[in-house]
């Protein structure tokens, strides 16, 4: 539970983050966010299967992909969803000098251009997030599916989404090579799972 639902004491280390937006009772919202693309391979397979539900997502971009593949941005703003900036090389902020990191994220701020920034793991420095909280909505989650992991297969990372998703939830997947097999088989059974409970899905605000 560590790793998928982030404890409170981790929770306070950032205060100025998004972790979880609660809604109204009555009303069950949840935020589906991708981390790690845009890339061929697998965002356009995200994107047709999100149309297919009427969703709206938001996705948090790797600068350097969007750089190799510009017209996947255009495409997730074609179909009306949100995106962010996840740093130019993926870098993870506690391994990397705070002068370096807010550099990697301005180079991919050029190429991107949202105010929304999630960081490579959901680590970094408190002074880096002092810094980027002057410029951009710092976005961490409430539920991690763990699609990424290969200790886990699809059906673990979908058991995930049903007991930890709940009101206000911003659940991570990837779209990304090393998610591949367990994102596709949870993504749409997670959609499914989620409708059947009640659930709404909205985009970040940007």
């Amino acid at each position: 539970m560590l790793i998928e639902q982030p404890p409170l004491f981790y929770r306070l280390l950032f205060p100025e983050a998004w972790w979880r937006i609660k809604h109204r009772r009555g009303r069950r919202v949840v935020y589906l966010t991708f981390d790690d693309g845009p890339i061929p391979e697998q965002t356009p397979w995200v994107l047709d299967l999100l149309d297919r539900y009427g969703i709206r997502a938001t996705f948090f971009m790797v600068g350097d992909n969007v750089r190799r593949h510009p017209e996947l941005l255009e495409e997730v703003r074609r179909r009306g969803h949100s995106y962010g900036n996840h740093t130019m090389h993926h870098l993870q902020g506690m391994k990397t000098r705070t002068s370096r990191y807010l550099a990697d994220i301005e180079e991919a701020d050029a190429l991107i251009g949202s105010h929304l920034f999630r960081p490579p793991h959901g680590l970094l420095r408190w002074k880096q997030a002092h810094r980027l909280k002057r410029d951009y909505n710092i976005v961490m989650y409430d539920l991690v599916t763990r699609d990424y992991s290969r200790k886990l297969d699809g059906e673990q990372v979908l058991d995930n989404v049903r007991r930890y998703a709940r009101n206000g939830s911003i659940i991570v997947f990837h779209d990304s090579l090393k998610a591949s097999a367990n994102m596709r088989y949870a993504l749409p059974r997670a959609i499914e799972w989620l409708l059947s409970e009640g659930y709404e899905f909205h985009a970040l605000p940007m």
